[in-house]
């Protein structure tokens, strides 16, 4: 008898074992959210240290995101070479190292190519978490799952927001270096963690290692209360598209669509929080200012998780993915219009509600587009698109936040309405659907 991992999976269902993988990804997850998050919180004090103009600190982001766009491009394709795990260990390994010694950094220039290097790290563990993640779940519980792990981006952001918030109360002369010390805590305890995670049984099968695969999928089983495979049993890989490439005739309509989306709400993700920070600590709009307010729009992020985890499983992926973007445009166009504070309030707990949905929603739907071979290069790929999208945040985006930040955030409206018309482009509906 055949059975595909999909199929083996199932049979234990999502339990003990994926409780402890998700835990153990979140806490790295939230680390990777607090690097990049970091940016818009440590700006205005670095170029306090290193006597520089807000924009000219901001480059630190700009070389962040450079390295993000280097690690997602290069370790997605090593994953899929090399193996999930390998690289996992060696990328939190890095993210701890770089971004601990970004803390001791004494010039503008050490601090500049330590941020480079902890971006490339970061940038080579998001994507292949989630190929990862999405190959240990069956298919009926992938979807939910993986918002929950995306769900941990919210735990990040609300943590480095309360570390900057706890700094500037402290009156801490250097808050930027206490930032990026807690900043790199969870990704020094994620190393020992990752080192129960085993190697994907996916990956194992394509490349012809039945026995590991059986293990690891017997190792799963039995964690969640499951008896292990019968003798008679053997693991199949499901037979893969002929040539299966990002842009071969199979999947070019859903990469260009996929890709776009990442895109252009990266962008416009990133041109709100890496800019909103500074311009709420500095005086706001009215009672919508400071510390306080960031840490409630941190909050809103964690309903908007809530509902993608509903939508991909009950809706599908792709009208999640369609139903935050348009709602994420709205919160930006009503943030152009907005005539008193509370509205603006409104507009911006809109806006982080919705996009962090989108982003749950696109992480839940993209690994399940690509075959087991280019799942890890697909993931990889979606990542440095949207690591395009932040470098330009920092600094091109500069000029149009120097017109207005309403000015900008009307251009991110219409961006995200463009995203939502991309995603026309994806015929594919992957809701309870195999990924082998």
């Amino acid at each position: 008898m055949n059975l595909t991992i999909d199929e083996a999976l199932t049979q234990g269902g999502a339990g003990r074992f994926q409780r402890r993988l998700l835990s153990i990804f979140g806490l790295v997850w939230a680390a990777d959210a607090m690097q990049v998050i970091a940016i818009g919180f440590t700006a205005a004090s670095i170029a306090a240290s290193f006597g520089l103009t807000v924009p000219q600190a901001l480059q630190t982001g700009t070389l962040f995101f450079l390295g993000m766009f280097a690690g997602a491009t290069l370790f997605g394709r090593i994953a899929d070479r090399i193996g999930r795990r390998n690289v996992l260990l060696l990328t939190v390994g890095c993210d701890a190292a770089f971004g601990l010694a970004s803390v001791f950094a004494p010039d503008i220039w050490s601090l500049m190519l330590l941020r480079f290097l902890t971006g490339m790290a970061v940038g080579g563990t998001l994507p292949v978490d989630y190929a990862m993640m999405a190959e240990f779940l069956p298919p009926r519980n992938r979807g939910r799952w993986l918002v929950w792990l995306e769900g941990f981006w919210a735990v990040g952001t609300i943590l480095i927001a309360l570390t900057a918030w706890a700094a500037h109360l402290a009156g801490a002369e250097e808050p930027w270096r206490w930032i990026f010390a807690v900043a790199a805590l969870p990704a020094l305890i994620g190393i020992w963690l990752r080192l129960w995670v085993p190697e994907s049984p996916m990956y194992l099968l394509r490349k012809g290692d039945e026995a590991g695969a059986r293990a690891v999928v017997d190792r799963v089983l039995t964690a969640n209360g499951a008896r292990a495979l019968a003798g008679h049993i053997r693991l199949t890989a499901p037979p893969a598209p002929a040539q299966a490439r990002l842009f071969g005739p199979e999947l070019r309509n859903s990469s260009l669509g996929i890709f776009a989306a990442w895109f252009l709400v990266s962008l416009s993700y990133y041109g709100v929080f890496v800019w909103l920070p500074a311009e709420l600590a500095k005086g706001g709009f009215g009672f919508v200012r400071g510390y306080g307010f960031l840490v409630l729009m941190a909050l809103a992020q964690l309903p908007g998780y809530a509902l993608a985890a509903h939508g991909v499983e009950s809706w599908g992926r792709k009208p999640t993915l369609q139903t935050f973007l348009v709602l994420s445009a709205a919160g930006c166009f009503l943030f152009t219009i907005a005539s008193s504070p509370w509205l603006v309030a409104g507009s911006l707990l809109v806006m982080s509600f919705a996009l962090l949905g989108t982003w749950g929603a696109l992480y839940a739907f993209t690994p399940e587009l690509y075959p087991t071979g280019l799942r890890g290069t697909g993931m990889g790929t979606a990542s440095a698109v949207a690591r395009v999208g932040g470098l330009l945040a920092p600094s091109a985006l500069g000029y149009v936040v120097a017109r207005g930040l309403g000015t900008a955030i009307g251009v991110f409206a219409a961006l995200l309405l463009l995203a939502a018309l991309c995603t026309l482009f994806i015929r594919a509906e992957t809701r309870n659907q195999p990924i082998g």
